[in-house]
């Protein structure tokens, strides 16, 4: 099994991981729990663990992240982001994560608390960009780095085009790959990948998925992400908005299909937003071609 995210690019084939993120209650550490043993019975490539925002969640991350390295079969990779953190509260992290055995990070500037479309203010001896986070995680070892990708831009960034160059940065300062924020529609993820590429960039971009499986799911994806729901799709989620039922199904058979087009555009990877549950995003990996998911 490979024993880093690059590793696992050097397979050839496309990675599939999943996303979890570290629970408030006991009830809710037994889910995840459950969830990531039913998870890993599909053997995915990675599997990541969020950081809350202003490390509101360092510790429990960190003890994850380990807790599934040493007693899972799967490869963990741990969220940092620079919100409310110093360069030296940063570097006592970093050295934290590398002394547990975690080598394999996902660098993000992060949202303000709160408020994930709110100003960005940085810690007066922080950081201001991912792309200087990339390079301190690089400068304290043998990291391997993610960052983030955005098919429709960072809700903050003035332009594409900067958005483009910010992203380039990021990769430039050191990053292995980059994992997108959740999005609906192929188009804008394959634009995206076409800009960055004739900006030179060349580092691996896995797609982000979640199946839609309740209405609110929908909204949430807008104010968190701060992009649009495709028009075309959100009048068919609402034409079934009354019946959970067909909600859900239609969710899991339009993630299913974005998974295969994007498989078969060549996409290097399909990297899920669990919600600390199995079910459906089990559902959608059952669809794909089995060529695609053999492991």
């Amino acid at each position: 099994m490979a024993r880093s995210v690059r590793d696992a690019f050097a397979a050839g084939k496309p990675t599939f991981s999943f996303e979890f993120f570290p629970p408030k209650s006991e009830a809710d550490e037994r889910l995840l729990w459950t969830t990531i043993r039913e998870l890993e019975q599909l053997k995915p490539d990675f599997v990541s663990v969020t950081y809350g925002a202003g490390g509101a969640t360092r510790d429990h991350t960190i003890q994850i992240t380990e807790h599934i390295g040493s007693d899972t079969t799967l490869l963990p990779v741990a969220h940092l982001t620079a919100v409310n953190h110093s360069v030296v509260e940063l570097r006592s992290i970093i050295g934290r994560l590398a002394d547990a055995g975690i080598s394999n990070v996902l660098a993000l500037r992060g949202d303000p608390p709160g408020d994930p479309l709110g100003d960005w203010v940085a810690h007066p001896e922080g950081l201001n960009y991912a792309a200087d986070l990339v390079a301190l995680v690089r400068s304290h070892g043998d990291f391997t780095v993610g960052v983030a990708a955005f098919p429709y831009k960072h809700p903050r960034s003035e332009s594409i085009e900067v958005d483009t160059e910010r992203f380039i940065a990021k990769c430039r300062a050191g990053a292995d790959y980059a994992i997108t924020q959740m999005f609906f529609d192929a188009d804008a993820f394959l634009r995206m990948r076409d800009r960055v590429v004739a900006a030179g960039g060349t580092v691996p971009i896995l797609a982000g998925l979640m199946p839609v499986t309740n209405m609110g799911i929908i909204s949430r994806s807008e104010q968190f992400t701060g992009a649009p729901f495709p028009v075309e799709l959100g009048a068919r989620f609402a034409a079934v908005a009354d019946d959970p039922k067909a909600v859900r199904e239609l969710g899991i058979d339009e993630t299913s299909r974005l998974a295969q087009r994007l498989l078969d555009e060549g996409v290097p990877g399909i990297h899920f937003y669990t919600l600390n549950r199995s079910k459906a995003t089990r559902e959608v990996w059952a669809n794909l071609s089995g060529s695609a998911v053999a492991r």
